[in-house]
């Protein structure tokens, strides 16, 4: 089989009735935290207009949440680990209730930036709690590539969502909806987890690794911060390189700790692991050319189709869709027989095509003529990556361990969203001004060199998916097999809540 339950002997924290309910829940978790990446994008030119603040100040709505999630993610599934995903999970929905009901009442700009990084803070304990729950709840069940399947499709067509529920929300409410709608998906599953959930009570509590701790947080935030930098400044600026050069020396310093101390925050037996690491590497490939299309194919969209924000969402519909239909069917149906490299290279395949599609974009371009046929390639061949990755990144763990991996996976397409984001911002840039360079000023210059620009982006979006789809080809096991994966612990006792 290509991806075989995991070992037997573990209880779930959901008995066997409820393990479709607790997976309903995992799901719209996750759908929030992973929209809430895209759907104030849609709302910041109304938020500026409403609190006033500048252009250049803008991106910071986006990035503080980017930060605080990407360098807080590994101690977030950490905690999960040492002190029950019950409690974790519902600590992340409650504490990211509260940051959203702070953004939606922010009456300045420094409020709105502070609680949008409270939400990484509280989304990085929960995105790992939900897919290290998803993980021991179907541990032992033959339904495992099912359920990992449906959660592939929420986690990759959430941001697309994220775009369609923005638009409708500004345009019929107001952008501090964008914000306000957390607390009525939050709060109601908050008091469904603490019903339906069991909590895991371990059997011990290592002491936490404070050293391994501060040196993964101030690492990833580094990494990330210098990444935003790159796209907001240039790859030359002093502090792109200062911290993409501490980003290097912390996590240097942190893989080193890890090998030495007692109860590593990241034992790294998880990401040296074949099937594991290569999982990790598809994911952050898959994910920096996948933010060329919502950033890029957004831009384009508005500008030269003159959709409006609701209508630019809705374009995504069919991406969308296709996601929704493909990962469970992959995950089930397809992996099974063929295993996880042929298919994730499959997906890599697909990938490189649609933006091979989207480089002969032009000024006379149509939306169905040639942005849909893209749309649904990528829709087909993204849960060919992040369907058997994200099961095959958790499998065979031990059970105390669930946490911290499914952070890196979570971690992984954070970095992913980073680096996608600046390299391909930097080339739009670069392309645009040779372009506004090497023409004469005319009427139609400006939106003849941003076409350009986002048609270069594109092109080296293909570079991306190609390199995903050699590291498929050379680090990805075709099939994984109980051989390969490492021996489970024992479990915890569990009890009800």
């Amino acid at each position: 089989m290509g991806t075989p339950p995991a070992p037997t002997g573990a209880s779930s924290p959901a008995g066997e009735s409820n393990r479709w309910a607790v997976l309903a829940l995992i799901g719209v978790a996750q759908l929030m935290v992973v929209l809430d990446a895209t759907i104030v994008n849609i709302a910041l030119p109304s938020a500026q207009t409403d609190l006033g603040f500048s252009p250049e100040n803008r991106q910071w709505v986006v990035t503080a949440y980017a930060l605080a999630f990407g360098s807080l993610l590994l101690i977030g599934g950490r905690l999960g680990d040492l002190f029950g995903r019950k409690w974790t999970f519902v600590g992340g929905l409650i504490g990211f209730s509260i940051a959203s009901f702070i953004g939606g009442l922010a009456p300045s700009f420094g409020v709105l930036v502070a609680a949008r990084a409270l939400q990484g803070v509280f989304g990085a304990l929960l995105a790992p709690a939900a897919l290290g729950l998803l993980t021991v709840t179907f541990a032992d069940s033959p339904d495992r590539p099912k359920a990992f399947g449906i959660f592939a499709a929420v986690a990759t067509a959430g941001a697309s969502v994220g775009l369609i529920l923005g638009g409708v929300l500004t345009d019929a409410l107001s952008w501090r909806w964008c914000l306000y709608v957390n607390l009525v998906i939050a709060i109601p599953a908050a008091v469904v987890a603490l019903r339906l959930i069991s909590a895991e009570r371990p059997s011990h509590r290592p002491r936490i690794d404070w050293i391994g701790t501060a040196l993964a947080c101030l690492g990833l935030f580094c990494l990330v911060f210098g990444f935003s930098e790159a796209e907001r400044k240039s790859w030359d600026a002093t502090s792109t390189i200062a911290f993409l050069v501490a980003a290097v020396v912390i996590l240097t310093a942190f893989v080193l700790t890890q090998r030495r101390v007692k109860g590593p925050l990241l034992p790294l037996h998880i990401v040296l692991h074949r099937a594991r690491g290569g999982a990790y590497l598809s994911i952050v490939v898959a994910a920096s050319g996948m933010f060329a299309v919502f950033l890029f194919l957004t831009y384009f969209m508005q500008k030269n189709l003159e959709f409006s924000p609701l209508k630019t969402g809705i374009a995504f519909l069919p991406m969308t869709a296709a996601i929704f239909i493909m990962a469970p069917t992959i995950q089930t149906k397809i992996l099974p027989r063929l295993g996880v490299r042929p298919i994730v290279m499959t997906g890599m395949t697909l990938g490189f095509l649609s933006m091979l599609f989207f480089t002969q974009l032009d000024p006379s371009s149509t939306y169905a003529g040639d942005v849909l046929p893209g749309l649904v390639l990528l829709g087909i061949g993204m849960p060919c990556v992040f369907a058997p990755s994200f099961a095959t990144a958790t499998l065979g763990v031990d059970r105390q361990d669930a946490g911290v991996a499914s952070a890196m996976v979570n971690t992984s397409q954070q970095v992913g969203g980073a680096v996608g984001t600046a390299i391909l911002s930097t080339v739009f840039t670069q392309a645009s001004d040779s372009y506004l360079e090497s023409h004469a000023r005319t009427a139609t210059v400006a939106g003849d060199a941003a076409i350009h620009g986002y048609t270069v982006a594109f092109t080296f979006a293909t570079v991306l998916f190609a390199i995903g789809f050699v590291i498929a080809a050379v680090v990805l096991p075709r099939r994984i097999t109980p051989q390969q994966q490492p021996v489970q612990q024992t479990p915890a006792a569990e009890g009800a809540a």
